[in-house]
């Protein structure tokens, strides 16, 4: 099946199926990343307390861990969720957010990644290179690397890690070590919203949650983004900005169709 045949059914897939999505995400960024899981066709749910998080992930079709605002009772939690996820074939998927900005952020990675093996890992340049092991400049939680080699880092790191690398940027890499995806959609203007990056995890979270190919699933969901962001920014008049930009997109998100998807994502499938 051709990937955008394949998007096309994870989308339909999602909202026939409405998929409860466990979250261990930022208090930034919560809100937004239920909001949008919502407006794609799937169920959130934020439960991060050690004593009710394994319970949960019993009954979700997918777990998304965000390392946005990390303390020593999400990291913990994070860890005993991914545990049950793995034991019962729940699919992970991590957002290293700011991974090499701090000891704590790295380390917790790295450890997320080694014991829990994650199906999808998504992050912006900086933060794959980083746990690709290269020393790269990080300001913040955002991204300072060269977009250059992000095809070669992507295709190695997911072929080490035996999972799904997704980078975000201009243009998005997409790879499980043997196929590749660059997606050519978005606008400039979804950077300066705050959470857009987490949103776009919890997005690829809830087509995870709905099929077992997560390359695909991977492709839809920031392919999703991307096209909203196109939509959303189109549609501002003189004096609108960000704040209304940012109601759009969930307004693009909610009314996106399978076949607009399909028809309008800018994909090349190498």
């Amino acid at each position: 099946m051709e990937i955008r045949e394949k998007i096309l059914t994870n989308l339909k897939a999602v909202k026939e199926r409405n998929p409860l999505i466990h979250h261990i995400t930022n208090y930034v960024t919560v809100n937004d990343c239920a909001n949008i899981v919502l407006a794609l066709g799937g169920s959130p749910v934020m439960a991060d307390d050690h004593e009710e998080v394994a319970e949960m992930v019993g009954f979700a079709s997918a777990l998304v861990l965000n390392i946005g605002t990390l303390n020593s009772r999400t990291i913990e939690s994070m860890l005993i969720a991914g545990k049950r996820a793995k034991d019962i074939g729940v699919p992970i998927i991590l957002d290293p957010v700011g991974v090499g900005a701090t000891q704590l952020r790295t380390k917790t990675a790295q450890k997320l990644i080694q014991e829990l093996n994650p199906n999808v890992i998504r992050g912006n340049m900086s933060e794959i290179s980083v746990l690709a092991g290269q020393e790269v400049a990080i300001k913040g939680v955002d991204s300072l690397a060269d977009e250059q080699d992000s095809t070669v880092i992507a295709k190695k790191l997911a072929s080490a890690l035996n999972c799904v690398i997704a980078i975000t940027g201009k243009t998005d890499v997409v790879s499980d070590g043997k196929q590749l995806c660059l997606l050519d959609n978005g606008h400039r203007i979804l950077a300066d919203v705050t959470g857009t990056g987490c949103m776009t995890t919890s997005l690829v979270g809830t087509y995870c949650g709905a099929t077992t190919d997560y390359f695909s699933a991977a492709v839809a969901g920031i392919a999703s983004m991307g096209l909203a962001g196109e939509i959303a920014q189109a549609s501002l008049h003189h004096g609108e900005g960000i704040g209304t930009f940012r109601a759009r997109m969930f307004d693009s998100i909610y009314n996106l169709t399978p076949e607009q998807l399909a028809q309008e994502s800018k994909i090349r499938h190498e």
